[in-house]
């Protein structure tokens, strides 16, 4: 049985879940609304305060799709309620970012200042060398997170770029003289 998919989903305080068919859950809370249609095969239930997932049978694909269901929908009620957040960092000589409404602008030593809009119920605040971006739907987050790094990625040698702030860069050695 699916350890994560087993797991029941504690609904807070100010959160209703909906449960419409097919499968589209909607979730409210405080911080917005979000709506989704999962696998159609995966029984979701609301027994009082939680919800629980169940699968039909015990195919690898139903066992896959259960645990996903499970984390999909745990994942938008932390969203309405807590939010997520990605930090990312500025590194190198030169390369900086700034916020002007709802465009970030990033100079990152091309030839032209890299600008980039901030999508519909996402926000970016720029702290110095950080970017930090946060709304309500984790997948989309990470996706704008990730849009950003790719206009630099940390490079090996002297770790100039955009990184994640929790990431890590193998560092290289570099060039040697001659003996």
């Amino acid at each position: 049985m699916s350890r994560i998919g087993r797991m029941p989903i504690a609904i807070p305080a100010g959160v209703t879940v909906e449960i419409a068919e097919n499968n589209h859950v909607t979730v409210k809370g405080p911080k917005g609304t979000l709506e989704r249609v999962l696998p159609a095969e995966m029984e979701i239930k609301k027994e009082g305060e939680e919800i629980i997932v169940s699968r039909p049978n015990d195919l690898k694909k139903m066992k896959s799709l259960h645990g996903l269901t499970r984390t999909l929908i745990h994942n938008m009620v932390v969203g309405v309620t807590a939010g997520y957040t990605k930090e990312l960092e500025v590194n190198g000589v030169g390369y900086r970012a700034s916020k002007a409404g709802k465009v970030l602008t990033l100079n990152l030593g091309y030839s032209h200042p890299v600008e980039m809009e901030d999508p519909e119920g996402l926000e970016s605040k720029v702290d110095g060398n950080k970017i930090i971006v946060s709304g309500i739907d984790k997948e989309k987050v990470g996706q704008y997170a990730a849009e950003i790094r790719d206009k630099r990625r940390p490079e090996p040698y002297k770790g100039k770029g955009i990184k994640y702030a929790d990431e890590v860069i193998r560092r290289k050695v570099g060039k040697t003289g001659k003996k």
